[in-house]
């Protein structure tokens, strides 16, 4: 039996060595948990740790790959896209198995449901690793120029949700205060060094846009913590995937050092990145020219040598630029398109999202009721470029599409 004395001692160094780190840590999760809407997020696997110290640009053809679109802001129909690839139970966990899932970008602005977006996608992230699966979130326009303190397309909804963060900061940091020992590391500013005011900003409006541009600022906790795990390029089996499409000049910069530049200039370890990868309408994120929903706008044949300069690329899949009819296919099914413009502040139509098989097979499923009440048979299989027969079932329609 130990004596008091040797008690004593164990106490002791427990409340000198480990209570400020376990206080921190608690205070950490307890402002997850008031920002996010209530997640807890799970320990982060090894191939989610893997990832995080370097961006992977190329993947395996998996059993199952799912591409969703644009999503600005607007959780609930983030959850209805799921759902309808039967990605996520009734709880709104992983129920996708080994599948993989590609979000094309634009998660931020035209919504208030920013923060809660990047934290569900980062709990999504956890369960499918644990499961053998993969979610991949992308950077869109939306994402460079948020990091960029462009906020002309944020919404009051989206700032009061960042105020929020930004109360719930200065609350944990004075938490951790009142610990004896925490480390200075562990109470970081997150408003250090920006001022008190904006020029031109409204007043009831200012700690929103403050809150929002200490988070997502080149180093900033947010963007640190979730949009440099961002790629801007992936590809996926013989799929690759850009938020507004890719010139040959972005694939001859290289892919993998797209992803990298821009990681490392969310981080703060790089003053800028060239405007040709990120910024202008021929950059990788605002580019349209294979998004135009008339055949003749589609350069096809500039397309297709992008296409050959891509080792295995069958097609490109992008989002940016919403798709009226739903999912569309252009240029022999070399390029898809996959916002439809689901969320709230862009139009807030049903839900859409592609389905790849393991053989390269497409499909696209709806929820929308159209295609339940007979409307498929009048519709012509011409109306979407290459996409075949439309096939109801139950809460979707199914478009087969040739590989």
């Amino acid at each position: 039996m130990e004596s008091s004395e040797s008690q004593s001692s164990i106490i002791s160094a427990i409340d000198c060595g480990t209570v400020p780190s376990l206080v921190s840590s608690f205070v950490d999760t307890f402002i997850d948990f008031s920002v996010s809407g209530g997640l807890f997020l799970p320990p982060e696997p090894e191939p989610v740790k893997k990832s995080n110290s370097s961006l992977q640009t190329v993947f395996s053809q998996p059993s199952r790959l799912i591409a969703i679109g644009d999503l600005h802001g607007d959780l609930p129909k983030a959850k209805e896209a799921l759902r309808l690839a039967n990605l996520i139970g009734p709880d709104d966990r992983w129920s996708g198995g080994s599948a993989t899932v590609v979000q094309v970008g634009d998660i931020f602005d035209r919504g208030g449901d920013e923060i809660k977006l990047l934290y569900f996608f980062e709990r999504l992230k956890r369960e499918a690793a644990k499961a053998g699966g993969l979610v991949i979130t992308m950077n869109g326009n939306h994402e460079i120029m948020i990091v960029d303190g462009d906020f002309r397309f944020a919404t009051l909804q989206g700032l009061k949700e960042f105020e929020n963060w930004g109360m719930w900061q200065c609350v944990g940091n004075a938490m951790k205060k009142m610990c004896d020992g925490i480390d200075g590391k562990m109470v970081a500013n997150v408003f250090d060094g920006l001022p008190d005011q904006f020029p031109g900003i409204k007043p009831e409006i200012l700690n929103g846009a403050r809150a929002r541009l200490a988070a997502m600022r080149p180093n900033g906790l947010i963007a640190t913590r979730f949009l440099s795990k961002n790629q801007t390029v992936v590809v996926v089996g013989d799929s690759v995937f850009a938020h507004g499409g890719l010139l040959q000049k972005h694939v001859q910069y290289g892919l993998e050092r797209v992803n990298e530049e821009v990681k490392d200039w969310i981080l703060g370890l790089k003053d800028k990145v060239e405007n040709q990868l990120i910024r202008g309408r021929n950059s990788i994120v605002w580019l349209r020219s294979f998004s135009h929903e008339l055949a003749k706008e589609c350069d096809c044949s500039m397309l297709e040598h992008v296409l050959e300069t891509i080792p295995g690329a069958k097609r490109m899949i992008m989002g940016h630029t919403i798709q009226a009819g739903g999912i569309s296919s252009i240029c022999g099914n070399q390029a898809i398109r996959v916002d439809v413009g689901m969320s709230k502040g862009c139009g807030d139509k049903f839900p859409e999202v592609l389905e790849i098989n393991e053989n390269s097979e497409l499909r696209v499923l709806t929820s929308n009721p159209l295609y339940l009440k007979g409307y498929e048979a009048s519709t012509p299989a011409s109306k979407k470029d290459g996409f075949g027969l439309l096939i109801p079932e139950q809460r979707s329609r199914e478009v087969e599409v040739n590989a």
